[in-house]
């Protein structure tokens, strides 16, 4: 796992390069008395971070003043103070200065108008920011991640590559929304530290080192049904390790490991692993810190790890295999049940599921992200529209999000099949075409998907004629690249 190369950093404007949050307080105080109205500690929501229209229109709201004058009155009040009171945050010009210097591109992202951002511009210098995103500029401005996202194209950057720099709760929204890491610098109202956020009083020392720290790291997450231990293929293990090492994957939950697989991996790769059951098993390069589940889980259940993938890096990866019987897709094909019926036929897998879920929940820790990688045996509701699979809406409705759906989404453009590479026709001799489906996933709760996509080693033979194939199994793997939040701060970024 590798921490990811700091593509850009992106700036908000008002309370963080420049000292004009202050201003805006004292603009707003000055319309808001002029219309019979006292500002407090209260307000601040309505007031900092916030587009001069939502001002404006929460004061018209407050006072029965008209918004359309309101707005224009703060505009005046503010960008007189601004013309007479600018002064940048202490740190933030040598900050801008030593990013320059390093090559690292920069962007103003900022909820103020064209106007007002052209006028603080003057005085910072133009020339130091690549980029420029006001107010007027996207469809929806802060806490909609509009902004933030449209400074990373501009800029041909990856979100998770760029560190944002903000002072108020709403830029923090935006530019979190937008998948940045964040160093947050609150000039009015405090901000608290949290997974992916790093907080500093002031900007003086910090440097691009200081921001390319705060960065994620890049997590390739696999999950792989190794088809009752690799037993059908010659030569099974060392195909499976060349499997592994040529996805680069970080950590591997397993299905159908043959009781001894993630044992044998893992001691060959000079990995972590927890074994559960004859089944079950998760393989690691980082180490894992805590075990989850039934250790003596059956042949279906879930089993999970916790890995420490960094300095203030840790996630929990659960391998999960459920029932293959009845199996949607047949009854669909060959027997032409209506979605209702193959709704009812999955009360097995549902609660099976459910009881993964439960024990995900049980060992949740709130700051630490969640992987689930499994074989479900069951299509997904996002690739049949007509039939609500129940067993993936569940894990949906507790919060895990499809990786691989995530990284493409249209169904019909990447059907991303998992089952089977082996198996173009059904094995029961009749010639009828096996339904290829998406069964094998990679969820998860707390990360961003950098890129997921199916892999499979060179063209396999189809069954029965398999013992010589280079892809020892007879699903496809699902491999995720992730990006990490850190779990907690950085000892040398507070």
């Amino acid at each position: 796992m590798t921490q990811l190369p700091l593509q850009a950093v992106l700036f908000d404007m008002d309370g963080t390069l420049v000292d004009t949050e202050r201003l805006w307080w004292e603009a707003v105080e000055r319309v808001a008395g002029r219309l019979g109205g006292t500002l407090t500690e209260r307000d601040q929501p309505e007031v900092l971070g916030r587009p001069v229209e939502h001002t404006a229109a929460w004061l018209a709201g407050v006072t029965g003043a008209a918004a359309e004058d309101v707005a224009a009155d703060l505009h005046r009040e503010f960008a007189d103070r601004v013309r007479d009171g600018i002064v940048p945050r202490p740190g933030a010009l040598d900050l801008l200065d030593a990013l320059a210097r390093e090559g690292v591109p920069t962007a103003l992202v900022t909820a103020s108008p064209r106007s007002v951002a052209d006028t603080v511009l003057d005085a910072l210098g133009p020339e130091r920011f690549a980029v420029t995103v006001t107010a007027d500029d996207t469809p929806h401005t802060k806490p909609a991640p509009d902004p933030y996202l449209a400074a990373c194209r501009a800029l041909r950057v990856d979100p998770a590559a760029c560190v944002a720099v903000e002072d108020t709760l709403t830029g923090v929204a935006s530019a979190e929304a937008a998948g940045c890491a964040l160093l947050a610098v609150p000039s009015l109202a405090p901000i608290e530290a949290a997974p992916g956020r790093t907080v500093r009083d002031s900007l003086e020392g910090v440097t691009p080192a200081t921001l390319a720290a705060l960065l994620p790291y890049a997590l390739k997450v696999m999950s792989w049904n190794l088809w009752l231990g690799g037993s059908e293929v010659d030569e099974h293990r060392a195909k499976q390790l060349k499997a592994i090492l040529e996805t680069g994957a970080d950590v591997v939950g397993l299905q159908e490991t043959g009781g001894t697989a993630a044992g044998e991996l893992a001691e060959a790769l000079g990995w972590h692993h927890h074994r559960a059951g004859e089944n079950l098993g998760v393989i690691s390069r980082h180490p894992i810190t805590a075990r989850f589940g039934d250790p003596d889980v059956g042949f279906h259940g879930a089993a999970g790890v916790r890995i420490r993938v960094g300095a203030g890096h840790e996630v929990d990866v659960w391998t999960a295999h459920l029932h293959y019987t009845p199996y949607g897709p047949y009854e669909s094909a060959f027997d032409g049940l209506p979605p209702a019926r193959l709704i009812a036929h999955e009360d097995r897998r549902l609660t099976e599921m459910r009881d993964t879920l439960t024990r995900i929940g049980a060992t949740r820790d709130d700051h630490v992200p969640v992987v689930l990688t499994g074989d479900f045996n069951c299509p997904s509701h996002l690739d049949w529209p007509e039939v609500a699979w129940p067993v993936t809406k569940a894990a949906e409705e507790a919060g895990l999000r499809d990786s691989y759906r995530e990284a493409h989404p249209d169904p019909l453009a990447d059907p991303g099949p998992t089952w089977s590479p082996i198996h173009p026709v059904h094995e029961d001799g009749s010639g009828r075409p096996e339904p290829q489906d998406r069964i094998d996933y990679v969820l998860h709760q707390g990360l961003t998907v950098l890129d997921a996509r199916t892999h499979v080693s060179g063209t396999p033979r189809p069954w029965p004629h398999v013992s010589g194939n280079d892809w020892p199994s007879d699903h496809a793997a699902v491999v995720t690249t992730f990006a990490v939040p850190r779990t907690r701060q950085p000892a040398d970024a507070v």
